[in-house]
């Protein structure tokens, strides 16, 4: 009988990344990283993905050395400027003001650990482009709740996709893990993502 692959921990408590792991085959433990989450103040939002994505990594790293780790950041930037997660429905409605008409980019630093030490890292970028946005649509959107604790106020995998009229890059980054980047990561250091 086959050995059993070496455990897989999730260094988040997002429901998207845990989803997205599920699609290709890939059940995690969950153990979210508790660490601060801001932007330095000359930071650019790759930088910040790609080292809250590492710093989420060491963390859960550290409490499960036997076992393979995943850890993502995704930020959602127009320009320089770093979009939140709403706090409130102000704040999603000037997301969506932002966003309205314009290309925009999401980067996601995604980090593997593997038993031992070992370590490597992408940081993928998606450009997004939503149509002009009415007020109708915008209130309608906000009615709906949906950009409540999503980056950028909007959730791509749900009504927002009406919003997009092009988009460049891989959708599952947008959604919160991508997932090409991290089945290849995962696959070089030796994990089994392939096994039937």
């Amino acid at each position: 009988m086959p050995a059993a692959p070496a455990r897989l921990i999730l260094a988040s408590a997002s429901p998207r990344r845990a989803e997205l792991l599920r699609q290709i085959g890939i059940t995690p433990e969950i153990d979210p990283a508790a660490i601060e989450e801001t932007a330095g103040a000359d930071e650019t939002p790759p930088r910040v993905a790609l080292r809250l994505a590492l710093a989420k990594a060491g963390a859960v790293a550290a409490r499960h050395p036997e076992c393979f780790v995943v850890a993502a950041d995704t930020i959602v930037a127009c320009g320089r400027r770093i979009l939140p997660k709403p706090a409130d429905e102000a704040a999603a409605d000037a997301c969506l003001g932002l966003l309205s008409g314009r290309r925009h980019r999401v980067f996601s630093g995604v980090v593997v650990a593997a038993p031992g030490g070992l370590q490597r890292h992408r940081l993928v970028t998606t450009v997004v482009r939503f149509k002009r946005l009415s007020a109708p649509e915008r209130a309608a959107y906000l009615a709906s709740g949906e950009w409540r604790g999503k980056a950028g106020g909007y959730a791509i995998q749900g009504r927002a996709a009406a919003f997009v009229c092009a988009l460049n890059g891989s959708y599952s980054n947008v959604v919160g893990l991508p997932l090409y980047e991290t089945a290849q990561l995962l696959a070089g250091l030796g994990y089994p993502v392939w096994r039937t």
